[in-house]
């Protein structure tokens, strides 16, 4: 059986309140129960309601609070409600304070409809999540945080690759340095172990230095031109 999330709105500007309703009820799931335009209503509301809402989209600038007041008394008096701050405040004190004060989220005015609906979906699945088991896996998680692994992480991931580079190529070189424990590798020795020509994997291994997860080093000989060799930036850093 689906279940649906009460909302509450409190927003002070009564025609952006519209709008977040009806920004919420395009969301499968979720429902409106109220707005409100003020921090005086909005305590009024919740200690007259029969059944609290299970989130509430919280504007910071409400004329009637002063600072983050109303967030923290609402945090306080009504603990087990989901917060998330959707306002057009943009201090770091005032987002380090509100996510220190454990909201779910914090969405800056004015912001884009996709955004919101991914926030209320990872909501949803958050709750589900926390309804349906007793534990969580870190898989399980991360999804539901929205946690994405960085660039220099064992496995890269991004969709947004430069053209000529290929995630699968990619991982299979990042790979190769980490689990072989490779120090040091040419484009011409690359090529040999992933089966590409010399200037594909020189290719790779230049857009790795491009996000810093290897260096370059020239290696000289007694003849000739000097070695270009590809290190892991942290083998490269410890040998210096």
């Amino acid at each position: 059986m689906s279940q649906n999330f009460s909302v509450l709105i409190v927003e002070d500007d009564f025609r952006v309140a519209e709008i977040h309703r009806q920004y919420v009820e395009k969301v499968n799931g979720f429902k409106v129960m109220d707005t409100v335009n003020s921090g005086k209503d909005a305590l009024h509301f919740l200690k007259n309601t029969k059944c609290l809402p299970d989130l509430i989209l919280l504007d910071i600038y409400i004329p009637d609070v002063e600072g983050v007041n109303l967030f923290w008394e609402i945090r306080k008096t009504y603990h087990e409600i989901d917060i998330i701050v959707v306002t057009a405040a943009k201090e770091v004190e005032t987002i380090q304070e509100t996510f220190r004060g454990g909201i779910f989220d914090f969405i800056v005015k004015p912001f884009d409809n996709i955004r919101f609906e991914q926030t209320l979906l990872r909501y949803k699945d958050f709750r589900q999540q926390l309804e349906s088991n007793k534990e969580l896996s870190q898989k399980e998680i991360d999804r539901i945080i929205g946690f994405q692994e960085l660039p220099n992480s064992a496995t890269i991931t991004t969709t947004n690759l430069p053209k000529g580079i290929d995630s699968i190529t990619l991982n299979e070189i990042n790979r190769l340095f980490k689990e072989k424990n490779i120090e040091g590798i040419t484009a011409v020795e690359l090529s040999k172990q992933i089966g590409t020509s010399r200037s594909t994997a020189r290719r790779y291994l230049e857009y790795l230095v491009s996000i810093n997860k290897i260096e370059t080093k020239l290696i000289y000989g007694s003849v000739g031109r000097p070695e270009r060799r590809y290190i892991l930036r942290e083998t490269y850093e410890q040998n210096k």
